[in-house]
This record gives C-alpha cells, structure tokens and sequence, in this order.
C-alpha cells in the first residue's frame, strides 16, 4: 500500500487498471444498448398480451466476447487491451475479418484519462471520484454516440454517487452539489421545453438532463455555466464540419452526451483555471 503513495507507482498501477477497464467498457457501449431494447421489447410484448421469444441471455457478463462475423469465442491471449489488437493486426484471429480500431481507442483513451487522474488528484480519495466519473463519462459518450440514449442504468448512479462523494467536499461542499444536481437538470430541461414551444420539435432527450445533473452533482453548481458553455461551443463546431465535410442534413440529431462528457472532464481538470482566466480576460 505504501508504495501506491509513491508519485509515479499510483498513476502507472492506476493506468493499467484503466487499460483493464476500458477493455470492460468497450463491452458496456457494445451490449447496454442491446440490453435496453431487449427489455423495452419485452415490456411491449407484455402489454400487447404475446409471448416475447426467447433469446439467448445477454448480460454485461453473460455471454463470453466473441467475433460479431463467424462467432469465435475471444480468448484471454485475444483480449489484452490494445496489444492483441496490434498482435491481430485488427482482424480475427479465426476469420480474420476487421475489427474496429475504436476498441483499442476506447482502452487507450480510459488508461490515459485514469493514470493523468491518480497525477493529479494523488492518492486521494477525490482521485477514486474523479477515476470512477471518468469511466462513467467514457461509456456514456461512446453509446449516445452510437445510439443517441444516455442509460439510466449509468446516469442515475452517477448523480448520486457525486453527491456520495461530495459529503466529504472531494470536489465541492454538499449544498453546492445538490444546487448543482437540481440547477443541472432544470437548465436543460428549461432549454428543452422552449425549443419545443418554439419550433414543436424535440432538441434533445432526457437523458441531456440527467447527465448535466450529474455533473452538477459531482463538481457543483458553479462549474455548470462553464460545462454548458464549453459543451455548447465543441458541439457547435463539430455539427457544422459535419454538416460541411459529411454532408449531413441539419435536421439530422446530433448527440449532445459525448459534448456534456468532454466539457465534464475539462471542468475536472481545469475548470477553476479556466474560469479564473476567462474572468481576468473579461
């Protein structure tokens, strides 16, 4: 244990736990989505008074990791985050069709976002916190990227683990991260509601709020104009290169998640730095 104390053995352990985890992660984005739609499908089946079929059971544990094109099971040697997907040249090792360069992506970027937290925070409790928000952050990104939900089954624990946290002021005082937690929610849930008086159209999902709550939760309500603020310029810019160099339609929904993450994270590190020089330059 002493020797975790030590400046550079906490961060490097803590980044080869993160390699570990984003490995776990990439099965979080790949399989809550499928495990959503599989109960939202059950539940219609149930309504309607049928017989939903049965199916194989799937579960973040259940069943093992395998080739989505000819069905190989993943062994322990295939799975070491980021080398066997060099080792493999990204292809299966059976089949050999491609993998997807964002699974190692996924486990690089955890490690590097986990052991930068251990640097910073040190072997604190606030680096537990900040470890553990940045994971949530991480998987949360990912699916709304791919799918444009933000599940409950991660947001909702995150609220009210930065309350946890925060009894102890790890990142603010409590009553800060409870303003913060209900400021969060109704500031996009303001913003929600006008839009869609204005144009009767939905501008984002419910899933924006409770992540901005979240957030509010974990770092307090003074850093939300400066969360919506940084989300709101980075998903500007994205939307219009992608309106620009994709071609996409501007009705096209753009999740706004991986924006609220990237701002979140910002806030963690440097938020108090950036405020102070956004405050000297005004």
């Amino acid at each position: 244990m002493e020797a975790l104390t030590q400046p550079n053995i906490f961060p490097f352990v803590a980044g080869l736990l993160g390699l570990l985890v984003g490995s776990f992660l990439n099965v979080v984005i790949h399989r809550l989505p499928r495990m959503m739609e599989r109960e939202w499908q059950t539940q219609c089946a149930e309504l309607r008074g049928e017989e939903f079929p049965e199916a194989e059971t799937l579960s973040l544990l259940s069943p093992r990791s395998r080739c989505p094109t000819c069905g190989h099971g993943i062994g322990a040697l295939e799975n070491i985050p980021i080398i066997s997907w060099l080792a493999l040249r990204g292809k299966c090792a059976h089949c050999r069709a491609p993998i997807s360069a964002r699974y190692p992506i996924v486990e690089a970027l955890t490690g590097l976002l986990t052991g930068f937290a251990a640097a910073h925070f040190g072997f604190e409790w606030s680096a537990l916190g900040a470890i553990l928000l940045i994971w949530s952050l991480i998987a949360l990104a990912f699916i709304d990227f791919d799918t444009t939900y933000l599940p409950d089954a991660i947001t909702l624990p995150l609220l009210w683990c930065g309350l946890l946290f925060n009894l102890q002021g790890a990142f603010a005082d409590l009553p800060a991260a409870v303003i913060g937690a209900m400021a969060g929610y109704i500031s996009l849930w303001s913003v929600y509601w006008a839009f869609k008086l204005l144009t009767r159209k939905e501008g984002m999902g419910y899933g924006d709020f409770k992540l901005l709550a979240a957030l509010g939760a974990w770092l307090g309500w003074q850093m939300l104009p400066l969360i919506v603020l940084l989300s709101s310029l980075v998903g500007a810019i994205v939307g219009i290169l992608l309106i620009i160099l994709a071609k996409k339609g501007r009705n096209v929904p753009i999740p706004f998640g991986p924006y609220l993450a990237t701002a979140g994270l910002l806030a963690l590190f440097w938020g108090d730095e950036i405020t102070r020089q956004y405050l000297l330059l005004m």
